[in-house]
């Protein structure tokens, strides 16, 4: 597939997402037992109850596939970026944490997710949010401007995932923070699911090896890239949403067959920081122990600094 098709492709899911509530990233509905709804689907992946009664009704979709910010530490007055921020979930979780003085910015290439999120942040008040129209390869925001910056089960889908990181690094201040939530590979899927369209905007064929993803990071300039959490993720349960289903006869495979495959996808919380000594919001310093170099850590994720340019999946 192109790089153009694969955007294509998945702007053309997300659009359909946004009016039908459909999830790409969870067992959203089923041939098998009852459909979750977006709320338990959020529960699922570790949002707490006081999480999703944050948002506004209508921005929880239940898109993700773990919690972005269930590490982060934000603080009144930081600038957050969300890169693929959909209708706007962890955007809205983020604004009350920054408070008035701070300021969150999603960016989404999907016209119909931005009208989601515009028009919820504006039924209810919330100014101190905006959403912009942009490709998360080439965002709509100046440099070193941002505190932190998260993504939740969206990088999985760019067909250019390093420059994604080489941008995130661009609009975080020095010291500023990547908190990730996504989805990764234990081991290459077969070629056949691979080619996929569907496995692809169901968020599955676009994923890299861990190792890779998070060589992609470092790569990048990040330092103190850490996995923070790390949880399976299977495509084949007994719960299958309809992208899972699609997936198997979009590559002609048993469902049982394609749950054997997917048992090699992961789903990863990833923190990085970007080198340097500047401040994250008021009182804000880095935590103690946190050096300049780009390595890797986490459980079994140091890598030799001779793989770090080997990103592309």
């Amino acid at each position: 597939m192109s790089t153009d098709s694969i955007r294509a492709a998945v702007r053309k899911h997300y659009a359909a997402t946004v009016q039908t509530g459909s999830s790409c990233c969870g067992p959203s509905s089923s041939c098998c037992g009852p459909a979750l709804s977006p709320v338990e689907l959020s529960r699922t992946v570790g949002y707490t109850n006081a999480d999703i009664e944050t948002v506004p009704d209508g921005a929880n979709l239940g898109l993700g596939c773990g919690n972005p910010l269930a590490f982060a530490e934000l603080r009144p007055g930081d600038v957050v970026v969300d890169l693929g921020s959909g209708a706007g979930f962890d955007a809205f979780i983020a604004s009350p944490r920054v408070g008035p003085a701070g300021r969150v910015i999603g960016v989404d290439m999907t016209p119909e997710m931005l009208e989601r999120a515009r028009s919820l942040a504006a039924r209810d008040g919330i100014t101190n949010v905006e959403f912009r129209l942009g490709e998360i390869e080439a965002l709509p925001v100046a440099d070193n401007l941002a505190d932190m910056v998260i993504s939740n089960c969206v990088i999985n889908l760019s067909p250019d995932k390093p420059r994604v990181f080489a941008e995130a690094l661009r609009v975080l201040k020095p010291g500023g923070q990547l908190m990730v939530s996504d989805l990764v590979l234990l081991r290459p899927l077969p070629k056949r699911v691979r080619a996929s369209v569907e496995a692809y905007v169901g968020c599955i064929s676009g994923a890299s090896l861990r190792d890779e993803y998070l060589a992609m990071i470092a790569a990048a300039g990040f330092a103190d890239v850490e996995v923070l959490a790390e949880s399976t993720y299977s495509i084949g349960s007994s719960n299958p949403d309809a992208t899972e289903q699609a997936i198997a006869d979009d590559v002609g495979v048993a469902p049982e067959d394609l749950k054997a495959t997917a048992e090699s996808v992961v789903s990863v919380k990833v923190r990085a920081r970007k080198p340097g000594s500047g401040v994250r919001g008021p009182g804000s310093v880095p935590p103690p122990g946190q050096g300049t170099g780009s390595g890797v850590r986490g459980p079994g994720s140091v890598l030799p600094p001779a793989k770090a340019g080997n990103g592309n999946r």
